[in-house]
């Protein structure tokens, strides 16, 4: 799944990180091995960022007239722009930000990035999205596991959490419809 979702446009539509979160969730009852978890996600997101930054580079020119290119050319700008304006910190970014994350490997390829600055950037960023996804899957397996043991404490965390996602949710709406002075 790591591997599909660093694919262009295909990534768009792959949930890779909820399969890594559900997938570590499940590791933790001793059925899978977390660190074979964690090797696949980052194996493959590697070998997807690797294989859409190599086609970057071998067809510079004419990456937006490739499939699956072609058909989002918004993503295309959107990336071409997330790269020049952030550089090589674009490719740290771009894995958390899944529409882009799959076409910012292909985009760097594209602009001429050096494998020698792109891959140890994306090796990087890449080591960090498994983290934040495999870590969080443990703690919900073990939570599941001790279910029991929490049983008051399930609704009001549950309740609470609503709440505050409501809220958080409310201040990123209003935020948005606030106009912005021009300077």
């Amino acid at each position: 799944m790591a591997f599909l979702e660093a694919i262009p446009a295909i990534g768009t539509f792959v949930p890779g990180s909820t399969v890594l979160l559900g997938i570590s969730a499940v590791a933790v009852t001793g059925e899978l091995s977390l660190s074979v978890v964690f090797a696949a996600a980052v194996g493959g997101a590697v070998l997807g960022d690797g294989s859409a930054y190599w086609i970057g580079r071998r067809y510079p020119g004419s990456v937006r007239e490739i499939w699956p290119m072609k058909g989002h050319p918004k993503l295309v700008l959107r990336s071409k722009r997330f790269f020049e304006r952030y550089g090589a910190v674009s490719i740290l970014f771009a894995r958390f930000v899944p529409p882009i994350r799959a076409f910012v490997p292909i985009t760097a390829g594209a602009m001429g990035m050096a494998p020698s600055r792109f891959y140890p950037i994306n090796i990087c960023a890449i080591a960090l999205w498994a983290t934040a996804y495999v870590l969080p899957g443990i703690f919900a397996g073990s939570l599941y596991r001790r279910a029991g043991e929490f049983e008051g404490y399930i609704l009001p965390v549950f309740l609470g959490s609503c709440i505050l996602g409501g809220l958080v949710w409310i201040i990123w709406r209003s935020r948005k419809k606030i106009p912005r002075d021009a300077d």
